[in-house]
């Protein structure tokens, strides 16, 4: 399958650049440079990565990250000349998988694009990726979450999360596991990744079984906590 990838991007030396890196790693490249004009793109293109600028002409990339949710799993990583954990936390909370910002090297960003795409592997496609427990259901083939019997919306990033946790039941990860095992990267990664998504997949599974639930162990990292009887 060939790799394609929706860059969205105001400042054209950036998206040229990105351009010229990617397209050498056997991408097919297109580009925007306005939020409408990505959103309208991501449509029709159907991109395997989409790199989204957040300070863009029109609608902003956390807008144009919403609409794209809406209706896609796409991996999204935000560009960003905002380094402060708000804006980070914000991409992260809603949908984005991954967020790099400016100034950059492109071989690191070339690095992040192959680390959110690994989940596509079509080795792992071949089993079946559905885990039950008491009133939870966690269905990475039809990324669906349905909790107490209801449909719940979820970032593909907070299902992988919660999925792979809840495969090894009792099992503890630290933070730099789930990052290195869930984003498929380590050292470029940050471990409030992993806290703002434990948080908010808490705040969707909390109380809803005494049977299971995401603990925090302290120093350590976090676990699927499962009780027995």
């Amino acid at each position: 399958m060939s790799k394609k990838a929706l860059i969205v991007e105001d400042d054209p030396n950036i998206a040229e650049l990105i351009s010229l890196y990617l397209e050498k790693d056997g991408f097919t490249v297109r580009t925007a440079g306005d939020g409408n004009t990505g959103l309208a793109e991501a449509k029709i293109f159907d991109p395997s990565i989409v790199l989204l600028d957040i300070m863009l002409p029109g609608m902003d990339g956390w807008a144009v990250c919403k609409a794209i949710r809406a209706f896609s799993t796409v991996p999204i990583i935000f560009l960003t000349a905002k380094g402060e954990t708000y804006d980070k936390v914000s991409g992260l909370e809603m949908g984005a998988d991954d967020y790099i910002t400016k100034p950059f090297e492109p071989s690191e960003l070339v690095a992040r694009v192959h680390a959110v795409l690994r989940r596509k592997d079509p080795e792992g496609d071949k089993q079946e990726k559905k885990l039950v427990y008491d009133k939870l259901v966690i269905n990475l083939d039809s990324y669906e979450l349905i909790v107490d019997g209801k449909r719940v919306e979820a970032p593909p990033k907070e299902m992988e999360l919660l999925y792979h946790l809840a495969a090894s039941p009792n099992h503890v990860y630290t933070r730099n596991q789930l990052l290195d095992e869930v984003w498929g990267f380590d050292y470029f990664g940050d471990s409030r990744t992993v806290d703002v998504h434990i948080k908010r997949l808490r705040e969707k599974l909390e109380g809803v079984s005494d049977k299971w639930s995401l603990k925090t162990v302290w120093g350590v990292g976090y676990k699927f906590e499962t009780i027995d009887g």
